[in-house]
């Protein structure tokens, strides 16, 4: 891999879901290259380590584009966590205001910077392909799976307890056959309390629970309200530890309008990566 070192990038938390954020509007980082830069700068403990890399590109029919790569080297359609930490570097670099559109494979979505720029506003792609009625067997027991996609695939799984084998059922449930070819998320989901959830999350791309992914709690409060009687805002205890806040419009159908998702999104650090980095 030839390029031209160093290059600045920064990184970015949130709620736990981590990310590399390159600005890469001036082409520095052929489209070729991305797949592999990808998987060896999110590799942890011999690079920079992160659940995803985000490179910013220009775009013409947004503020800002983006091409973005889950860990393993494999292209997203959407990454709701992801987005917030874009809006937030493009707004601290003064790339774009508070309000902004980012363009993505799901399509553009509009995001705001609020609470004092403390908190970053997404709002989701349409969800669509819901479907109802499915079940899978985990360690010998049957649960029913419920499935949307919320710009990324997604199964809702509730659950007694949070204390499930995440990676084990995640992994069995991300590659099903009823997912093929394209596969999904696997969200377990306990129920709190009215309106509160907590949701842990196998992702696909990462191959493993994650922190917290932004799509998945979508999904999980949107199932939640169909199925439990929950009403808009619905707020979710990610796994580490954080609070996403998930607000919407469900009507029959179902139809699922105005779905925000809303979260803080931290600096972590910036750095320069090395030719080192990436060996």
């Amino acid at each position: 891999m030839v390029l031209d070192f160093p290059i600045a990038f920064e990184k970015m938390s949130g709620t736990g879901n981590d990310f590399v954020i390159i600005d890469n509007r001036e082409g520095l980082i052929p489209l070729e290259q991305h797949p592999e830069l990808a998987k060896k700068v999110c590799q942890r403990k011999f690079s920079v380590g992160a659940d995803g890399l985000i490179l910013l590109k220009n775009s013409d029919k947004a503020d800002i584009g983006w091409d973005f790569y889950n860990a393993d080297g494999s292209v997203a359609e959407m990454c709701g966590n992801g987005s917030r930490c874009a809006a937030k570097f493009a707004h601290s670099h003064g790339i774009a205001g508070k309000k902004m559109k980012l363009e993505t494979i799901a399509g553009v979505v509009e995001m705001e910077i609020c609470n004092g720029d403390q908190a970053v506003r997404v709002k989701m792609p349409q969800p669509f392909d819901f479907r109802v009625g499915l079940s899978i067997s985990l360690d010998d027991v049957e649960y029913p799976v419920t499935y949307v996609n919320t710009g990324v695939p997604q199964a809702v799984i509730f659950v007694s307890e949070d204390n499930v084998p995440v990676k084990k059922w995640g992994r069995k449930v991300r590659f099903h056959q009823l997912f093929e070819p394209k596969g999904t998320n696997a969200n377990f989901v306990q129920v709190l309390d009215k309106g509160l959830l907590k949701v842990r999350t196998y992702e696909r791309g990462v191959e493993d629970e994650t922190m917290a992914c932004g799509t998945g709690a979508v999904a999980a409060a949107l199932i939640s309200a169909m199925q439990k009687d929950m009403d808009s805002p619905i707020e979710v205890i990610t796994s580490g530890g954080e609070r996403l806040t998930i607000l919407f419009d469900l009507q029959d159908g179902p139809v699922a309008d105005n779905v925000f998702l809303q979260g803080p999104a931290k600096l972590i650090y910036t750095g320069e990566l090395t030719g080192e980095a990436l060996l």
